[in-house]
This record gives C-alpha cells, sequence and structure tokens, in this order.
C-alpha cells in the first residue's frame, strides 16, 4: 500500500498559483458506507500507532473530487499546493504525505482533505500500517462470506484501477452502453451493481435483469421474451400495461419492443432510464435468442444517437469471453463493437496487499506469492484472505493444494469447474488437458479457448494461451494423470507435484498479470 500515490506522483500540483475563484461544495457521493472495519478502534496500548493512510480507494475518491473542483472553479487548471493548503487548513507538507501515501498522518487530517471538497471519510478510505492481531479483526469482517456481489457497503471491495470512475462518467451519457466482459467470479455483477447505485444517486430509473433468475420456457420464443422484457419494465416502473392491445403480431417482436418503448416508456419518463442485463452467458443455450437480443441492445444504441428520445435509455451488459462468439456471425448486428469496454483484469500486488490488510492479515504476509499461485483471480484471492484471516488455513497449505485434499479450500470452486468441463459441448476436458500438459503457450479450438477463457481457466494472447494460474495447472494436472485419459504418454510436466518452486524466473512472469 506504500506505493499506492505513486502513479499520480506529487507533479500532480503545479509550480505557479492559479487563481480559484468563488468554489461551491462539491457534491460526490460514496458508493460505500463502510460500516465495518478491519481493526478494532482500540489498539494494544504497547502498540504505537503512526497514523492513517489512504487506501487506493480513499486516494481516488480525493484525487476525482479535487479534478472536478479544478474544472469547475479554476478553468480546468491543476491546485497548486499552496491553493490546496488554503483550502484545506492543512500545511503543504502534511498534504505531500496525504498524497504520496507513503507515511502516516492523523485521521483527522484526512477529514480535512474530504470535507473541503464536500466529502465524508469511510472506514474503507484509510487503512493503519500497523495492524493488530488477526483475533483482533471485526467479527462483521469474518461473516461477509466471499460468494456472490461485493456488498455495496462493504469495506472489502477493491476499487478496480479507476474502472468504476469511468463506467459513472459513461453512465452520464444520453444512449450509452457499457460492456463488462470478464470470466466467471470476476466482479462484473459487483461492478455492475456500483454502476447502478451511482445511477441511482443521479435520480435514474435503475432496472436489474438477471438471465439466471428466468425461466427457461421465456427463451424458447424471441415474441414471448420480448413481450416478457416489456410488460416487467412496466411493472418495476409502475406503468400501465398497454401489452395487450398495442402488441401487433404481423409486425414482428423486434418492432413491436421498439415502438412499446417509444410509444409506453421512454416518452413518458422524466428521467433517464438505465437498463442492466446480467449473466448473458445463460442465453448461449439459445443461439438464435441471443443472436436476436444482441441486435435488439444494437438498434437500441443506435438509435440514441440519433433521436432525443432514446438518448433516455442507457445500457449494461456483463457477459463472459464465451459471448464474444458472436463477433463470427454478423458483425453489424452484433453490440461487442459499440459502446465503452470494460475489461476486468486481475488483482495486482497493491490490490491484494490492500484487501489482505483490510481482512487483518499480519503486514508482513507474503501476498506476492499468493498472487502468483493465485494468478490474481478476485474471487479466489478472496476466499483465501477469508479462509487466513479465520486461521482456516495457512499459505503453506494453500500452496499445497491437490485434488486428494477434500478438505482444501478452493475444493467448491474446483469441483464446478470439473463439472463444466465435463458437461460443456465441445470435448473441453481433453482440450484443456494439452493446455495443462504443455510446457509452453499453444494453440487450440478457437471456440474451446473463448469457453475456457470464460471459466477463468486459460488466459489468451491472440491465438494462444496458457492455463491462468498455478493453482489450476497444479489441481487439473493431478487430475487428468489419475485419470489417464486424452493425454498423450509423454507426460512429464503432470508426472510429479507441481508447487510454486516448479516455477522459474520466466515461468513466474506468466502469470503477473
Amino acid at each position: 500500500m506504500g506505493n499506492v500515490g505513486k502513479n499520480y506522483g506529487i507533479d500532480c500540483f503545479p509550480v505557479e498559483e492559479k487563481s480559484i475563484g468563488n468554489s461551491k461544495p462539491l457534491e460526490v457521493q460514496s458508493l460505500s458506507s463502510g460500516q465495518g472495519k478491519t481493526i478494532m478502534e482500540k489498539p494494544e496500548k504497547q502498540r504505537r500507532r503512526r497514523g492513517v493512510i489512504l487506501t487506493s480507494t480513499g486516494l481516488e475518491k480525493l484525487l476525482t473530487a479535487k479534478q472536478e473542483a479544478e474544472y469547475r472553479d479554476n478553468c480546468g487548471h491543476r491546485f497548486t499546493l499552496e491553493v490546496l493548503s488554503e483550502k484545506t487548513l492543512l500545511g503543504v507538507d502534511t498534504l505531500m504525505k496525504v498524497f504520496a501515501c507513503e507515511s502516516g498522518v492523523d485521521k483527522q487530517t484526512l477529514k480535512h482533505c474530504f470535507q473541503a471538497f464536500n466529502l465524508t471519510l469511510e472506514n474503507s478510505d484509510y487503512y493503519r500500517p500497523n495492524l493488530p492481531e488477526t483475533n483482533s479483526i471485526n467479527p462483521q469482517l469474518l461473516a461477509e462470506l466471499p460468494e456472490g456481489q461485493v456488498p455495496l457497503d462493504s469495506p472489502l471491495y477493491i476499487n478496480r484501477n479507476n474502472l468504476e470512475q469511468t463506467c459513472y462518467q459513461e453512465i452520464l451519457r444520453g444512449g450509452s452502453l457499457i460492456r463488462i466482459n470478464a470470466p466467471i467470479k470476476m466482479g462484473k455483477t459487483s461492478l455492475m451493481a456500483r454502476i447502478i447505485n451511482y445511477a441511482q444517486q443521479q435520480q435514474y430509473h435503475t432496472l436489474y435483469f438477471s438471465f439466471r433468475l428466468a425461466e427457461s420456457s421465456i427463451f424458447q420464443d424471441l415474441n414471448h421474451w420480448l413481450r416478457w422484457l416489456c410488460v416487467s419494465i412496466s411493472r418495476q416502473l409502475d406503468l400501465d400495461n398497454h401489452l395487450p392491445q398495442d402488441w401487433d403480431d404481423f409486425l414482428g417482436g423486434k418492432i413491436n419492443c421498439k415502438i412499446y418503448l417509444e410509444k409506453h416508456l421512454l416518452s413518458h419518463l422524466d428521467r433517464p432510464l438505465v437498463l442492466a442485463f446480467d449473466d448473458l452467458e445463460y442465453l448461449l443455450p439459445y443461439p438464435q435468442l441471443r443472436e436476436e437480443f444482441f441486435s435488439i441492445l444494437h438498434l437500441w444504441h443506435e438509435e440514441g444517437k440519433n433521436k432525443p428520445l432514446w438518448q433516455k435509455l442507457r445500457l449494461i451488459v456483463a457477459y463472459s469471453p464465451a459471448q464474444e462468439l458472436d463477433k463470427t456471425s454478423d458483425t453489424y448486428q452484433s453490440p461487442f463493437s459499440l459502446g465503452l469496454p470494460i475489461e476486468l483484469p486481475n488483482f495486482t500486488s497493491a490490490q491484494v496487499r490492500e484487501l489482505s490488510q483490510r481482512q487483518g492479515l499480519d503486514q508482513n504476509f507474503d501476498c506476492e506469492k499468493l498472487r502468483i499461485f493465485l494468478g490474481g483471480n478476485p474471487y479466489l484471492i478472496r476466499l483465501a484472505c477469508y479462509h487466513l484471516a479465520r486461521g482456516n488455513c495457512t499459505l503453506e497449505s494453500i500452496l499445497a493444494t491437490s485434488i486428494g485434499e477434500e478438505s482444501n479450500i478452493f475444493a467448491d470452486h474446483l469441483k464446478l469447474l470439473l463439472s463444466h468441463l465435463q458437461y460443456l459441448k465441445g470435448n473441453l476436458a481433453a482440450i484443456f488437458a494439452k493446455v495443462v500438459m504443455a510446457e509452453k503457450d499453444i494453440e487450440i479450438d478457437l471456440m474451446a479457448a473463448f469457453h475456457l477463457e470464460s471459466l477463468g481457466l486459460i488466459h489468451r494472447q491472440g491465438k494462444f494461451c496458457r492455463v491462468s494460474c498455478p493453482l489450476y495447472r497444479q489441481y487439473f494436472g493431478e487430475y487428468f494423470q489419475q485419470l489417464s485419459v486424452f493425454l498423450p504418454r509423454k507426460t512429464p510436466i503432470l508426472a510429479k507435484k507441481i508447487t510454486l518452486a516448479h516455477f522459474d524466473t520466466s515461468e513466474k512472469s506468466r502469470y503477473a498479470m
């Protein structure tokens, strides 16, 4: 965490002072209420506190508010340290420490900085560099299972390299489309929830649809699904249902749906409407419906470029790489060449360090070794930190994860991946076995590569792919070796237990995403 501020640098403050004129309070809402704390309020008496340091979340909030104030009050020119000193009532040296994020300052100092930009300092905005022992962790954090969406008020949510702010700005734009693309359990729904929450703070209408919750019978017929969509939107917006009298079967479902949205929904709204579609992978078994739905998104987005009425509509879709197979069918009907593309990356070293500290792990904990072994996968990192904080395992036991250990902390997740490999079409297990066995990146069938990437099992670089993390190589290597199926006789890489010790410097760099 000591390097959080280095990317911004102290050179973000100009030497020459600019006039800021009359400034007004800047309204910036925090998406985390920070109800939980990673440490107890009262430290051990013998332990000397050295102040607090901004987390990446807190630094990002402060810099965003500062930048907006500069555009609003200072013609876009950056504030000098002297101007910021007057604005915050803090000394120049203290301000440099705040933004550098390398040494602690008094908590009241951070409050002054935040209040100067009309922000409220939340628990998730700072951390103490000297953490107490694990047994003083707030029980609320220990009770937060790392499953599903990270709650909006959770201090364990880790901001994703400013992607949140990019999405917040985009959702304000008329007719916008945000495409969140990532494998399973990478945080798509958590990010989508925060975009929706931000839109609600702007008084927008917001509707969330998960294809996982829809009955399979709805997907059997396009007209049925479009009628269901129109009725669902009307009811959630508390508008009358005009579907029976206004749906003309002669026109077809897509035209009927467009007319219905224009006549009975968008024309009656005085504020923008955000439609968020999650879990699009559940459309994969229904290729015709999937293709038609994507063409509808394409049409709606294009309408927003030309018609003010359709600029009220803002779209968010979250999907896995396998959905981009749609690119191979009809590029002109696909939405994957439109809007703002957001690809969720794996956690960086700094983000793993930050999460481990929020969970209360010792500051000397080897976060980098954990990150390399798990490939920076956000879900796997969350799961590991959760169990480490509870004392359910050690780093050594995590690194020794094997298929013979039914009680390992990743067992349920790994079994789920195995079931996907076994039941998805295309003989994925055999193809993945080749990737696991390979000592270097290899080329595999494109469709299989998309599906394996959607499961988070591989990383693709052009035509070539590799196993996404040493955990998967180690676990699935043992699995395929035990089965002795699909594999050539020469399998030296699978003949012995694989640990981090078997990864030389070049191999480790392959997983340093």
